[in-house]
């Protein structure tokens, strides 16, 4: 099973770190308003607004990877 996770991880680096993210922050939501009184509905719309911020902060930290990605084949053309 360990393994298969890992392959998963390997294959879908993003994915796995928007998984782990939006856990984690989820989690940090949810522990945070549990004395605030809010709605079903209301708790529900935090929750997906805070997996797709996880998924936007993903996103915005793999432009950097791109760059280097990109530098990286620049520079090594140049040799």
């Amino acid at each position: 099973m360990w393994a298969a996770i890992k392959g998963f991880a390997e294959r879908h680096p993003r994915l796995t770190a928007w998984i782990a993210l939006a856990i984690g922050m989820v989690a940090i939501l949810l522990w945070s308003a549990r004395d605030v009184g809010l709605t079903p509905s209301q708790l529900l719309a935090l929750v997906i607004a805070t997996i797709v911020l996880a998924g936007l902060c993903v996103w915005i930290i793999s432009w950097e990877d791109e760059e280097e990605e990109a530098s990286s084949q620049g520079q090594s053309s140049k040799q």
